[in-house]
């Protein structure tokens, strides 16, 4: 049974981002454009207890900024690659920042975080390449590289995870899911009942923004949009966590039953009635658990 505290924020983090269902793709594009033009791109921290003290930020230029933080008070022995969630149009969240640099306290790491450019001004074209290549580089440094994502984000590193996998560079040391996005086509019919049971998700909203992230129909099923539909053999091993109150809960079903067939090593783990990336959430019993499985897994 989930927590109070889990039930509460269930209730509160919608209401404080004012999730809604969209009215129609032309209004959410216009809404979505105007409000990217507003935004302040650096980095948010502002969760972060004693951020300046303990970390210091570089930003490597690889076609669009890519904010590597080292800690300050203990070495680091390998990288946390980790992609951002956020509907491939929302930018790095300073929770997204908070989860990070506590995984990478846990397991001795670096973070890197690249700001990857947003749809619907971009599509996935414009950054997977980019992505590839400077994933492919922490990964073959000292110490290898945990390459991990929530969300949208997931995805994202799961689709780079292939492409490192197809074009032969070092290839990370594990990956972590957090209920990731994987399969944009919606494929599994009961995603369709569980737009009623998510408190966060809109399946419009989801379906617009899949859209725009493929650039085309033809593109929505290719592995690098959705990779839950491309070859899983020979990835490195995985851990994913999602919940059953989430819309993207079926996609994750199903990147779990074609791993199995694949005979790729993913550990998956459903909680019920956990709201999406219930891992990221602040302070509760369900996201610490979380973190030590996946402090333990990592490790």
């Amino acid at each position: 049974m989930p927590s109070r505290r889990h039930d509460l924020l269930a209730r509160l983090v919608p209401a404080l981002r004012r999730s809604r269902e969209l009215d129609d793709e032309p209004t959410e594009r216009a809404r979505v454009e105007a409000w990217h033009r507003t935004l302040d791109r650096s980095l948010p921290t502002r969760v972060v207890p004693g951020f300046a003290r303990r970390w210091e930020v570089s930003v490597t230029d690889i076609g669009f900024p890519s904010y590597v933080l080292t800690p300050r008070r203990r070495p680091a022995t390998r990288t946390l690659y980790y992609v951002h969630g956020g509907g491939f149009m929302a930018p790095i969240d300073p929770f997204h920042v908070r989860y990070a640099t506590r995984l990478a306290d846990a397991i001795g790491a670096r973070v890197v975080l690249p700001d990857y450019p947003l749809a619907p001004e971009h599509t996935w074209a414009d950054s997977h390449d980019a992505l590839v290549e400077d994933a492919a580089r922490w990964a073959a440094a000292d110490g290898g590289a945990v390459l991990a994502g929530d969300s949208a984000g997931g995805g994202l590193a799961l689709a780079v995870a292939l492409s490192m996998r197809d074009r032969g560079p070092a290839p990370a040391t594990s990956l972590v899911l957090h209920a990731p996005w994987v399969d944009l086509t919606t494929s599994t019919p009961e995603t369709f009942a569980l737009d009623a049971v998510d408190p966060w998700l809109f399946i419009g909203k989801t379906q617009a923004y899949a859209a725009w992230w493929a650039g085309s129909a033809d593109d929505l099923a290719r592995p690098e949009v959705s990779p839950a539909l491309g070859d899983l053999a020979g990835l490195p091993r995985a851990l994913m966590l999602y919940g059953t109150r989430d819309l993207l809960a079926p996609g994750c079903r199903l990147l779990a039953r074609r791993a199995a067939e694949a005979g790729w090593d993913l550990t998956a783990v459903e909680e019920p009635d956990l709201i999406h990336v219930y891992g990221l959430l602040p302070a509760v019993p369900e996201s610490a658990r979380a973190l030590r499985r996946v402090t333990e897994f990592v490790r």
